[in-house]
């Protein structure tokens, strides 16, 4: 079999994007397709350092303190009365990010003679910004807002860079209810839940190449949610592939076979529901579940159990982002990528 894919999520412990650019390039080599600046510095906690930004926006107070040292201490935000939301005045950085990241990029895919490597950009999904930022009831109020920031930041991008850029949409929220659900329902609630990452895709401009990473959370590296068996990200991927626009790629989906720091179920069970799985040959699967905590053959085992079961090769990511993890850590979780990789 060949060499399979590797992927990173978006965060890496480093000090600086051409630090953890250089630490991805060595550590996964041609394994990488995409490539990340890290999210590094106050990116490394995903969506935390926009709500903190926030806390300034002349429409918006602090409903609801709190320091993000776990789920139940999330800040909440409100929007002020008499105010309303616009998504002109919202700003969740990720054009000035790239602009500061892209000259490095550049450089070290000349460097590293990778032309055709694309550089991966992670964009929160707009309901999960909303209902991070505001709570759920009102986070579906004030979504527009949101939906129409996060569309004028991709669209900015796209004009500067085209199709040298994958968006990763981050869909942590979707993933997390669905696994909530009961199973007959699930079905139905996945469409409901995959609209706002269809929509996203959809009011994007024409030509633009996106991935999907649904998550389960890991928020100071614990997981928010929890899944009996990988029905419900079946469920999920299946409603965004075949609801998806055309006219914008659809590249891969990254799904996660646990969170935080719990390793990966071994038990043949688990993984059953993949058989269901349907997404287009031109998407790649990519399954989360390198666990540099878990016995090399233990990984394998779970490797197998994935690719027998999607009927496929597939690509080799840890569940999340490596920001909430030490340096050594963050190393040694994409050096068994790479033993995965080439297994």
């Amino acid at each position: 079999m060949a060499q399979r894919m590797g992927h990173l999520v978006g965060s890496i412990p480093a000090p600086d994007a051409e630090s953890a650019m250089r630490l991805a390039l060595d550590a996964l080599g041609p394994s990488l397709q995409t490539l990340t600046d890290g999210e590094t510095g106050e990116r490394r906690n995903w969506i935390v350092s926009v709500i903190e930004e926030l806390r300034d926006h002349p429409d918006l107070e602090v409903a609801r303190d709190g320091d993000f040292s776990d789920y139940d201490r999330i800040p909440r935000l409100r929007v002020r009365k008499g105010r309303k939301l616009y998504g002109a005045t919202l700003d969740f950085g990720h054009v000035a990010a790239v602009e500061q990241s892209w000259p490095v990029f550049s450089r070290l895919r000349t460097e590293y003679a990778r032309p055709g490597l694309s550089f991966q950009v992670g964009v929160p999904g707009d309901f999960d910004m909303a209902a991070f930022t505001l709570g759920p009831r009102e986070g579906l109020r004030h979504r527009r807002a949101f939906t129409e920031a996060t569309l004028a930041e991709i669209g900015r991008v796209f004009a500067a860079h085209g199709r040298d850029v994958v968006f990763q949409i981050e869909a942590p929220a979707e993933l997390v209810q669905l696994a909530r659900v009961p199973e007959p329902l699930a079905p139905a609630a996945a469409r409901v839940l995959a609209r706002g990452v269809l929509d996203l895709a959809a009011g994007a401009p024409e030509g633009a190449r996106f991935g999907v990473h649904l998550c389960l959370g890991d928020m100071n590296h614990r997981a928010l949610g929890r899944m009996q068996d990988a029905a419900p990200l079946v469920h999920l991927a299946n409603a965004i592939a075949r609801g998806w626009p055309a006219g914008r790629a659809l590249e891969f989906v990254h799904a996660p076979f646990t969170g935080g720091e719990d390793p990966p179920p071994t038990e043949p069970a688990f993984y059953a529901p993949l058989e269901r799985l349907r997404l287009p040959t031109t998407t790649r699967f990519v399954a989360g579940f390198a666990h540099e905590g878990q016995g090399f053959a233990e990984q394998l085992e779970v490797l197998r159990l994935i690719e027998e079961r999607v009927d496929r090769p597939v690509g080799v990511s840890n569940p999340c982002g490596l920001g909430r993890r030490s340096p050594s850590a963050g190393r040694a979780a994409m050096e068994r990528i790479a033993e995965l990789c080439a297994a």
